[in-house]
C-alpha cells in the first residue's frame, strides 16, 4: 500500500503534472508546425520550382519490380516498391523543426523579457553585507534562496526566514525533521 500511496503522490505532484501539460501543448504545436509548412508554406515553393508537390522531390536508389520508371509522384514509386531517398520530406520535416524552434524560442524571449520587467519592478533590495542570500534546504540540501519558507525542489516547508523559532504546521510539512 505504501508503495502506491508514494506513486500517486508522485504523479500528482506539481513538476510533473506541468511536463505532462508542456508535453500535450507540444505536441499539439507540432502538430500545428506540421500542417503550416505542409499546406501553407510549401505549396508555393513547389508551385515556383515547377512542381505542384515538394514531397515528391525523391531520387529512386533502385526501380521497383512492377512497374517502370519514371515515377511522377512519391506514391507511385512507393506502389511499385521502389527504393527512393526522400529528400523533400526530408526539407519538410527540417522546416517544421525550425519553425518549432523559433516559436519555442520566441515564447521563451517572451518569458525572459516579462521575468526581467517584473523583477525590476518587484526587486527586493539587496542583502546588508555578511547576510546570506542562500541556504541549504535540509530536507533535500538543495540550494535555495535564504528568505524561501517552502523549497521548490522538494516542496518541504520550512521555517519562517525572518521568525527562525516559527515553522510550518506539522499537518502541512509532510517530510520527517532532518536528522
Amino acid at each position: 500500500m505504501q508503495f502506491w500511496r508514494d506513486f500517486r503522490k508522485f504523479v500528482t505532484r506539481g513538476n510533473l503534472v506541468d511536463l505532462a501539460v508542456g508535453f500535450t501543448v507540444g505536441a499539439a504545436f507540432t502538430t500545428i508546425a506540421r500542417s503550416m509548412v505542409d499546406d501553407i508554406i510549401m505549396p508555393p515553393v513547389g508551385l515556383l520550382m515547377g512542381r505542384t508537390d515538394f514531397k515528391d522531390f525523391f531520387l529512386v536508389l533502385r526501380p521497383g519490380p512492377t512497374v517502370g520508371e519514371p515515377y511522377l509522384t512519391l506514391a507511385q514509386a512507393k506502389a511499385a516498391g521502389a527504393v527512393t531517398l526522400n529528400y523533400g520530406m526530408f526539407i519538410n520535416a527540417m522546416l517544421a523543426f525550425i519553425l518549432v524552434g523559433l516559436a519555442m524560442f520566441v515564447v521563451s524571449r517572451l518569458m525572459s523579457q516579462a521575468e526581467a520587467k517584473m523583477d525590476a519592478h518587484f526587486k527586493e533590495p539587496p542583502a546588508p553585507p555578511g547576510e546570506p542570500t542562500e541556504k541549504k534546504c535540509p530536507y533535500c540540501r538543495s540550494i535555495i534562496p535564504a528568505k524561501a519558507c517552502r523549497c521548490p525542489q522538494c516542496t518541504s516547508h520550512l521555517s519562517v526566514p525572518d521568525e527562525p523559532d516559527k515553522v510550518a504546521p506539522p499537518e502541512t510539512n509532510d517530510k520527517a525533521k532532518p536528522a
